[in-house]
């Protein structure tokens, strides 16, 4: 079966608009229902996505957490919202996961990684990296995420995607151009990667992106083999709001979003709110779904459903 779970935001909406919600997407039965209808007015309007919207998505038994700008939501199944937690460190969060006992988060806004203990439900570790000046690669400071000011706010290397395994923590954004990896004691560039992407981890043998400036979604190897799968597009006159189609608010083809289904395949999302299914064994893709034609509508987080 494959039922995937998605967050969007709604780029350049105004207050008493929606900014944003989750879907349940089953493409064996061809339905999509959306759970959640995120129109909070507590948020900053400025430009482009900012605090609109929902984020990345992660489970931990029958526990569904989903980010927004600065606070992660706890909701049961059936999408009855149980707590929600914050702390000063999290700022602009784009994707979480889980690993073990803990939950990660991005905090774009800081260039930094959190840490959020599942069992006693607090934030509790905060990893802030600096590229280091003349190409001498990166450094990586811990901090107390609970304390105001505990590090300075900073948007250098804007991480978007975070992923874990034994091997250590895997960190990438719009300008890493590269997947880094922390493994307890140092922060490494492990491979090159276009700026600008989205959702880079580890997968098989190699990594999977969003190359986002490219409208493609990449299986980049370590002999440097590589195979990439469109984005979907759509004619001109079918897209909706297409007056605030530039780079600024939002753009038709804009991909993030992505997971990994199993069996060879992988799900990617892109704007107008579009989740497609790639399959990297036949280098087909071989199904797709539109949630909405509005091109300031952008899928966000993606994950399988797995209940």
């Amino acid at each position: 079966m494959t039922k995937l779970i998605a967050t969007s935001v709604v780029r350049g909406s105004h207050q008493g608009e929606s900014h944003g919600g989750v879907y349940l997407v089953d493409f064996d039965n061809e339905k999509t229902v959306q759970v959640v209808d995120w129109n909070t007015a507590d948020i900053d309007w400025q430009g482009r996505g900012w605090d609109r919207g929902l984020r990345g998505i992660a489970f931990d038994g029958d526990r569904v957490f989903i980010a927004a700008s600065n606070e992660l939501f706890e909701y049961t199944p059936d999408f009855k919202q149980v707590a929600s937690y914050k702390c000063p460190a999290l700022m602009h969060c784009h994707e979480i996961f889980v690993y073990k006992r803990r939950l990660y988060l991005t905090s774009t806004g800081f260039d930094a990684i959190l840490a959020f203990d599942l069992d006693n439900n607090q934030f509790c570790f905060g990893l802030q990296i600096k590229e280091l000046s003349n190409g001498g690669g990166y450094g990586g400071g811990t901090f107390n995420p609970n304390l105001a000011k505990a590090v300075s706010q900073s948007n250098e290397l804007h991480f978007n995607n975070v992923y874990c395994d034994a091997k250590g923590l895997y960190l990438s954004g719009l300008k890493t151009r590269g997947l880094l990896r922390f493994d307890g004691r140092r922060v490494e560039k492990i491979m090159s990667l276009p700026k600008g992407m989205h959702n880079a981890r580890p997968y098989r043998n190699g990594v999977i992106f969003n190359d986002t400036a490219s409208d493609v979604v990449r299986y980049v190897i370590e002999d440097d083999e590589h195979l990439c799968f469109k984005v979907p597009q759509y004619a001109p006159e079918k897209l909706l709001n297409t007056e605030m189609d530039d780079t600024r608010i939002a753009r038709a083809g804009f991909g993030r979003g992505l997971c990994d289904v199993g069996n060879g395949v992988i799900a990617a999302g892109s704007s107008p709110s579009t989740i497609a299914l790639h399959n990297v064994d036949t280098r087909k893709t071989f199904a797709q779904v539109n949630l909405t034609m509005d091109i300031r509508n952008a899928i966000h987080g993606l994950e399988v459903w797995p209940f």
